[in-house]
């Protein structure tokens, strides 16, 4: 089995090689940027390929984005993504993709180099290994009430929570007022915000969308 490393530090991307060769795996190309990766990946054509989320130039999403295109080039390659951070919504994106013969896994939990070395064994055989603190993350957020909605009735919905009227909103997202209107039927329907006597439709929706965020 043979695997390319893709992680900018140093000192980290060496151990990584060293537990790999020591339970029998060929390391054969270590790098510190998404474009050596891809260019390592074309030429020397791994198993696997284990790929730190944040490298250079920009520390963002360049492993993400390396990945998504290696995905796509190389549908044979198995690819372990590592994060130092939580986030169920690029692990989904990610996996959506091709979800067999993909890993993500976080750096702070693999404390077993054992387990660790298991888990690219199964990538590169083609299973789907997702760190169970992420997928737990994931599940929480999709079962909060404005998961069920869209990027616009979101984008609508955060205009109505700023005091916005309908022509306001309107104006600010380009829209016509009757859209609006539609999304915001829309948005009291999947927040199960029935019209009635008690409270205000608009006033729920913006306390719901107010209680969300960070």
């Amino acid at each position: 089995m043979r695997v390319v490393i893709a992680e900018d530090l140093v000192l980290l991307r060496d151990g990584i090689a060293r537990a790999l060769a020591a339970h029998g795996i060929e390391v054969v190309g270590c790098v510190g940027d998404a474009g050596a990766l891809v260019e390592a990946v074309a030429s020397l054509r791994p198993d696997a390929a284990i790929v730190d989320v944040r490298m250079p130039p920009t520390f963002t999403d360049e492993g993400a984005r390396a990945t998504l295109l290696l995905r796509e080039r190389f549908p044979d390659l198995g690819v372990l993504v590592l994060s130092h951070a939580i986030d169920p919504q690029l692990a989904l994106e990610l996996a959506a993709r091709a979800p067999r013969g993909f890993g993500y896994l976080l750096k702070d939990r693999v404390i077993d180099v054992a387990a660790f070395v298991d888990t690219v064994r199964a990538v590169a055989s083609r299973q789907t290994v997702i760190d169970p603190e992420v997928v737990d993350r994931g599940l929480a957020a999709r079962r909060t009430p404005l998961a069920q909605l869209s990027g616009r009735e979101l984008e609508v919905l955060r205009e109505l929570a700023r005091g916005q009227s309908n022509a306001a909103i309107a104006g600010t997202l380009f829209l016509s007022e009757r859209t609006v209107e539609a999304h915001l039927r829309s948005i009291f329907l999947k927040l199960d915000l029935p019209p009635d006597t008690d409270s205000n439709r608009r006033v729920r929706a913006a306390l719901t969308w107010l209680a969300e965020q960070p």
